[in-house]
């Protein structure tokens, strides 16, 4: 059962919640406080971006032929299988930055220390053990949610339908 991060744009708030709470759950320390006080590098590895007056979070796709997969010279970004998401190890990455320049979300950034690249990992320790993502958890208003990709492409058809027929019976009116 594949599952992703669906955006609903239109609920986003643009408070940046979801960095925060990716920023911390990819770092060495237990809580923000800590974060703050120890002077953990919190780097996020999703992005609200400004969109016509709103905010648009922007993470990896995780996408089926991933072109950071295919470009990494060093096997760094890889995928364990079909329906799993694509990983960065942080070990094995030079910092090329080849898979940020074939990104076409702009998923993928820059670690502070500059030797290997960031991107979205879906928090697979909690995701494996059936949490939600630490971006998704955060989401005050409901427009980050983690969805089965079957499940949510028949929502949208169906969703898709019922706006067609309402057309249709608009246009088949006097």
């Amino acid at each position: 059962m594949a599952k992703m991060i669906v955006v609903d744009h239109d609920r986003c708030l643009g408070c940046k919640s979801c960095e925060l709470a990716c920023a911390l759950a990819h770092c060495q320390a237990a809580s923000l406080e800590e974060a703050v006080r120890t002077d953990a590098r919190a780097e996020p590895r999703v992005h609200v971006e400004p969109s016509d007056g709103l905010g648009m979070p922007m993470q990896c796709h995780h996408c089926t032929n991933a072109p950071c997969v295919a470009v990494c010279p060093t096997g760094a970004i890889a995928r364990g299988s079909q329906d799993a998401p694509v990983l960065l190890d942080q070990d094995r990455c030079i910092g090329c930055r080849l898979c940020m320049v074939v990104c076409p979300f702009g998923a993928i950034s820059i670690s502070h220390h500059g030797k290997a690249m960031l991107k979205c990992d879906l928090c697979i320790e909690q995701t494996q053990g059936g949490g939600l993502p630490a971006c998704v958890a955060a989401c005050p208003s409901g427009a980050l949610r983690y969805e089965d990709i079957d499940e949510w492409l028949m929502q949208r058809r169906r969703r898709s339908a019922e706006l067609l027929r309402a057309a249709d019976q608009h246009t088949l009116e006097p």
